[in-house]
C-alpha cells in the first residue's frame, strides 16, 4: 500500500529494492515511515523553472550549499538554472530514496 501511494516520490528503478526493504522491516519502523514527509519531484521542477537562478529549487529539496552556490551566481549566469530544469525532478526522487532508506 506504502508504494502505491507514494511511488512518485522515488526512482522506478528502486521500487523493488524499496518494497524488499518494507517487507523485511518489522512494525516499529513501519509506523514512523508512514509519518515522513517527502518531498513532491513536480513542486520542485515548478521552482526550479519559476526561481531556479536563485536556488530555491536546491533549498526545497535539502541541497542548502548548491543553494548558495546558484544563489551566490545566479544559476550559474543561467545555464545550471536550465540544467536543473531536467535534472531536478531526479534529484529530488534521489533525496527522498535517501531519507526512506535512513529509516530502513
Amino acid at each position: 500500500m506504502f508504494i502505491m501511494m507514494n511511488n512518485k516520490y522515488f526512482p522506478e528503478s528502486q521500487i523493488p529494492f524499496i518494497r524488499e526493504r518494507l517487507l523485511a522491516a518489522d512494525e516499529s519502523r513501519a509506523n514512523m515511515i508512514q509519518t515522513i514527509q517527502y518531498k513532491d519531484p513536480t513542486t520542485a521542477l515548478i521552482l526550479s523553472v519559476l526561481l531556479g537562478a536563485y536556488g530555491v529549487d536546491r533549498f526545497y529539496i535539502g541541497d542548502n550549499g548548491l543553494g548558495v552556490g546558484k544563489l551566490l551566481t545566479c544559476g550559474g549566469l543561467g545555464i545550471w538554472a536550465i540544467i536543473d530544469w531536467f535534472l531536478i525532478m531526479n534529484s529530488t526522487r534521489e533525496k527522498n530514496l535517501a531519507r526512506l532508506m535512513t529509516f530502513l
